[in-house]
């Protein structure tokens, strides 16, 4: 039996609110239980009131995109997650200084390609990146030596007691696959992102996105998965730390450490969320004990997790 007012969110969003939803049809690695509630988001104006709606009801909800990066524990979430769907851009070549506009929703690799046919450079490096743009703002993904930090210009932010505001890129306070946003918490959602660009051509930048995209498939586990589970150490890399700690095919369950990138924990189909977990703890514990180093997850845990 839920404790969220049922019968109000009902009234609030009628036939768009589905109730006990499985969160393992909605991520990439196919885990997590079930939530009490969702909400589909089409547009920004939905995204918008639903929030402020849910804010004023006090009723705990997080905003999910792709469903990457992101570890839903089994027991599920007694809260309402926003299914962010508003995904539209407007790419500006007729300014001077050319710019990309991105709702919250929109795929990574979609703004990648859509701005390297009107001949831009500078999001090439999110082609292959699994995700939304509101899940990259707010936890700052990167990839092939450039980031959020380096692309970002500002982004629209709805603030729970403030209201809208303009954040420019030095807000954020990025660090390493990190923001203010994410470190503290914040009750904010993510709008959109204007997204700096230059110049280049149809070709240049495309033949940069295959680049990418090839290394990706060469060097990284096809399957379910949340993408890189830990952060790198400053000067070291995650993988080969728990490759080096003979971890590669670990498995507990159904989940595995990969034998092609030890910094990946795949779904070998039936996995739970509990598997990946105690797979990420003895990756943890073992280079801990092998390197003196600890291993931050770049994966956000959401729900309750012993230890966690």
């Amino acid at each position: 039996m839920s404790d969220l007012p049922m019968v109000e969110l009902r009234k609030v969003f009628g036939q768009k609110l589905q109730e006990n939803v499985g969160m393992a049809n909605y991520t990439t690695a196919r885990v997590g239980g079930p939530v009490s509630a969702m909400v589909s988001i089409n547009d920004l104006d939905e995204l918008t009131r639903a929030a402020r709606t849910l804010w004023d009801l006090d009723v705990p909800f997080t905003v999910m995109g792709s469903g990457s990066n992101i570890l839903v524990c089994d027991a599920g979430l007694e809260q309402v997650i926003l299914h962010n769907r508003a995904h539209n851009l407007r790419i500006d070549t007729k300014s001077g200084q050319p710019s990309i506009l991105a709702e919250s929703g929109a795929i990574l690799g979609t703004v990648a390609r859509q701005s390297a046919l009107r001949g831009l450079s500078g999001m090439e490096w999110a082609a292959p990146v699994p995700g939304t743009v509101g899940g990259a703002v707010y936890g700052n993904a990167g990839a092939h030596g450039s980031d959020m930090a380096s692309s970002l210009k500002m982004a629209t932010i709805l603030h729970a007691e403030k209201g809208i505001e303009e954040w420019p890129v030095e807000k954020f306070d990025y660090q390493y696959r990190s923001s203010i946003l994410k470190r503290e918490k914040m009750s904010v959602v993510i709008l959109s992102a204007t997204l700096n660009a230059t110049w280049s051509t149809r070709e240049e930048a495309w033949e940069r996105i295959t680049t990418f995209q090839a290394h990706r498939k060469s060097t990284q586990p096809p399957g379910a998965s949340m993408g890189s589970m830990f952060k790198n150490p400053s000067g070291d890399y995650a993988g080969r730390l728990i490759e080096e700690a003979g971890l590669k095919g670990r498995r507990i369950g159904r989940a595995m450490i990969s034998p092609i990138h030890a910094n990946f924990i795949i779904n070998l189909e039936g996995a739970t969320a509990e598997d990946i977990w105690q797979l990420m703890k003895i990756a943890q514990d073992t280079v801990r004990e092998k390197f003196g180093i600890e291993l931050e997850p770049e994966i956000e845990l959401i729900g309750n997790f012993i230890n966690g």
